[in-house]
């Protein structure tokens, strides 16, 4: 394992961050601010707790995965694509670097974005609604395998983008609406029997119930389930990239 490479570009890829801390940091913060005084403070007075919680404390692990969702897609997906885009990809697949080193090295750096803005939101979070974390370890655990993971399928995307409108449709267009229909500011107990079995093929549902779960010890779908199935996309994420890797799939193109 050549760890200078890694290091290489995991750090080149992280100084992207100082270099646009206003769409990166403060754009999120910003964001997810107004969502809790939209929706915690006008929706949250007409619901005072979803079980037994306040509405503002329930939707807090929903609004920090939803910018934990989107920051590292979008994180992913970029730092493949420009070197496609600029077309200095030939020299990282020339030189003497193992393609696993480089998904490190690009994924690494996008999970470890994502979980720096997912910590500013969960300390902006706690200025406006009491947080409570009943179980730490696996609060960590869901947040740095759904970074990973998600690090990964942008990285995917931004292989298969031939286009700017292409890199930007899954994290704008796909991944929002998938958030906030996947429990994010409420528990699918409140939807008729036919929506919520509905909503058990939204994939999103399994990340928000379980990272609730290690809030508040409430979600809506079983912990290990949730757990198992971010597992099975990142073997899946996995898959995709071996065999992108074994055939060169738009890496040159």
């Amino acid at each position: 394992m050549n760890f200078e490479a890694i290091k290489s570009i995991y750090v080149f890829e992280m100084a992207r961050l100082q270099r646009t801390l206003l769409q990166s940091v403060i754009s999120p913060v910003i964001t997810t601010s107004l969502y809790f005084i939209v929706f915690g403070t006008a929706i949250g007075s007409r619901i005072q707790t979803v079980e037994g919680v306040s509405y503002g404390s329930f939707i807090t692990p929903g609004l920090i995965m939803l910018t934990l969702l989107t920051q590292c897609i979008s994180n992913g997906s970029i730092g493949i694509y420009f070197p496609k885009f600029t077309g200095t990809i030939y020299e990282i697949l020339s030189a003497p670097v193992a393609m696993t080193e480089i998904i490190i090295g690009y994924v690494g750096a996008a999970a470890t974005k994502g979980l720096i803005i997912g910590a500013i939101i969960l300390a902006t979070a706690s200025f406006f609604v009491e947080i409570r974390i009943a179980h730490p370890f696996m609060m960590v655990l869901f947040l740095v395998l759904t970074a990973i993971t998600f690090s990964m399928f942008g990285f995917i995307i931004g292989i298969w983008a031939k286009n700017f409108e292409q890199l930007n449709i899954i994290p704008m267009l796909v991944v929002p609406p998938l958030t906030f229909l996947g429990g994010s500011f409420y528990s699918i107990n409140m939807l008729s029997p036919f929506w919520q079995t509905v909503s058990h093929f939204n994939p999103v549902l399994y990340l928000v119930s379980g990272f609730r779960w290690s809030f508040y010890e409430i979600a809506d779908v079983n912990p290990m389930i949730s757990l198992g199935m971010i597992g099975l996309f990142l073997i899946i994420c996995l898959s995709i990239l071996g065999w992108i890797f074994k055939t060169g799939y738009r890496l040159r193109n």
